[in-house]
């Protein structure tokens, strides 16, 4: 039996997606040069555009021609493709509890002080922002 298809990006099209946010519309050939480059990806031309062609089926990329060849931009914003990523990683591994998935980020040894510190104070000030009746 096929396996479902994540609605979610592959480790690939996620690669590919993060150079097109942070260098805007690009040729093919752009877009495999900067997998080689950033992402240690050695991929032939042919897997490049497939991978490309799917994405833009799954509707995260958009595509025109320009000349001889096709220019691919993200149509989805990071922030949402983030956020949906997320929601799934606590719905599917904590069992919707958000506060598994922090416990679970604070006690990874990974990060050090510095960085549990830097989340206590984004918690902090994400709380301050949230107070009812406060101006933003």
């Amino acid at each position: 039996m096929p396996r479902e298809v994540s609605k979610y990006p592959t480790e690939l099209e996620l690669q590919i997606l993060k150079i097109l946010w942070e260098s805007g519309p690009l040729p093919v050939r752009d877009v495999r040069q900067a997998l080689a480059e950033r992402e240690k990806k050695r991929l032939a031309h042919t897997s490049v555009v497939t991978t490309l062609n799917n994405m833009v089926a799954k509707k995260y990329l958009k595509r025109k021609a320009q000349g001889n060849a096709y220019i691919f931009e993200a149509k989805v914003h990071r922030d949402e493709v983030s956020k949906g990523m997320v929601g799934d990683l606590v719905k599917r591994v904590f069992d919707g509890s958000a506060s598994a998935l922090m416990l679970n980020l604070l006690a990874d040894e990974e990060f050090s002080e510095a960085e549990r510190e830097e989340l206590s104070q984004l918690i902090y000030t994400y709380r301050q922002q949230q107070q009812p009746g406060e101006k933003k």
